[in-house]
């Protein structure tokens, strides 16, 4: 038997469970273990860093355990090796920082008597069924989308997805996505899948394919401990790759949900993602400045697509070459191959050989970048709220715009003439792509009627 210091760890164990309420409350993984482990553990147990050989970034994985075997046993604390090592005095785990909270022990013990049940993925299919939510106020509105025959508009909202007519004239069906936060939206090259991107913050992150003919939802995929962002799929619609609150850039096959490859290059927040044609390879971008280039296959980083600047906000990829635009915090719209940016710059020298174009500076935060249907007009929307459009091949501004409120979200629609517009204000602003004036602004969401 493993003591903790000088007291048996049966004997800390029962005074732990007898003492306190939560050995008869119920404690849900999810919702109570899964922050004490991230908070505590996951930095040194998980796929990028697997201290003895331990991944708790997953209840399969923390199941799975290490090198000691499983840390727990359901029903049995007093032989779980997990409260044996947070446990005592001074306990072996974690290595830094400080220790767990008699609270943290206590829910852990509680937990693992009651049979340590996962119920992370109990909802893994949401209930296409349910009651739509109810919105007393209009939400700010995160992703917006159009299917490539424009029949669809796809509407990010809370926690669904609403699909107008391409117009916005009719409501054609709201898309329940089970988890509270939706971060991204596209539509597949074909326009039968929209894929959204979005989770659980702190809890996990979550992939919904749904298709758009039948309107049901074809692939749930739950990973990460924490949200997902900007979603994209290959051409084919066989991989989707998203980026992690958790740091690292994630590819799957949308085929049967399973992880094809993960990077872990970047140093913070990955924000935005980006295919190239043949799903080869992949950009990424984030909060840590920089911009990389994935191989999608083994998660390798190939290059830094671009040497780091500033914050990178939003991605998009334009609809026929490997380019793809990227902006952020610095309020400027950058063009760049996906491909290698050429090796070490020269003495002095500013351009990378990936380089294409730099446009002109807005002075605000960007938040959203989108190339029309042809890729000839590219448009980014800022913090301030204006709207500016740009010709791809010289750089020339065509039009621009003004809304009241922050801008997060634009689409083209696919016959060019339209340009849909989304923020804070939650509203759906309609602009002609001409002289960038607006048509009509309706709301995005239904709103409850008192």
């Amino acid at each position: 038997m493993t003591r903790v210091r000088n007291i048996p760890f049966f004997v800390a164990a029962w005074i732990l469970t007898a003492s306190h309420p939560l050995s008869a409350a119920p404690v849900s993984y999810r919702q109570d273990i899964v922050p004490i482990l991230k908070a505590n553990c996951v930095s040194c147990h998980r796929p990028a860093k697997l201290k003895g050989g331990l991944d708790l970034s997953s209840f399969e994985s923390f199941k799975k355990g290490g090198k000691h075997g499983s840390p727990f046993q359901p029903g049995a604390p007093s032989k779980s090796r997990v409260i044996q090592a947070v446990s005592g005095p001074e306990p072996e785990m974690p290595l830094e920082g400080e220790p767990l909270t008699r609270l943290e022990i206590k829910t852990l013990t509680a937990w693992i008597k009651q049979g340590a049940k996962d119920d992370s993925s109990s909802d893994n299919k949401p209930d296409e069924s349910s009651q739509p939510p109810d919105y007393a106020a209009l939400p700010a509105i995160s992703s917006l989308a159009f299917s490539p025959d424009g029949t669809l508009l796809a509407v990010a909202g809370r926690a669904e997805v609403l699909l107008y007519s391409g117009d916005g004239t009719e409501l054609r069906a709201r898309l329940s996505f089970g988890a509270p936060r939706i971060e991204s939206l596209c539509f597949s090259k074909d326009g039968a899948q929209l894929a959204i991107s979005g989770g659980s913050p702190y809890i996990f992150g979550q992939i919904q394919l749904w298709s758009t003919a039948t309107r049901h939802c074809l692939q749930t995929i739950r990973a990460s401990t924490d949200v997902f962002h900007g979603i994209s799929l290959s051409d084919d619609a066989t991989k989707a790759a998203v980026g992690g609150s958790d740091k690292r850039v994630y590819v799957f096959n949308s085929l049967d949900g399973k992880v094809l490859s993960i990077c872990d290059n970047h140093f913070d927040w990955v924000l935005a993602t980006a295919f190239s044609h043949d799903g080869k390879h992949l950009a990424s971008g984030g909060r840590d400045k920089a911009v990389k280039l994935v191989d999608t296959s083994t998660g390798r980083l190939i290059d830094d697509l671009a040497r780091p600047r500033d914050v990178v906000l939003a991605m998009a990829r334009h609809p026929s070459e490997d380019w793809v635009a990227y902006t952020g915090e610095e309020g400027r719209v950058r063009l760049h191959k996906i491909a290698p940016r050429g090796g070490r710059l020269k003495e002095g020298d500013d351009r990378e050989e990936s380089a294409l174009r730099e446009f002109e500076s807005m002075g605000t935060k960007l938040h959203a970048v989108a190339f029309n249907a042809t890729g000839s007009i590219l448009a980014c929307g800022g913090e301030n709220g204006e709207i500016r459009a740009f010709n791809t091949a010289n750089g020339q501004r065509t039009f621009n715009a003004k809304l009241n409120n922050s801008v997060f979200a634009l689409a083209f629609h696919p016959d060019g003439k339209t340009l849909v517009a989304a923020g804070i204000d939650g509203r759906l602003h309609f602009l002609e792509t001409v002289q960038g004036k607006t048509l009509k602004s309706i709301d995005s969401v239904p709103l409850k009627k008192h």
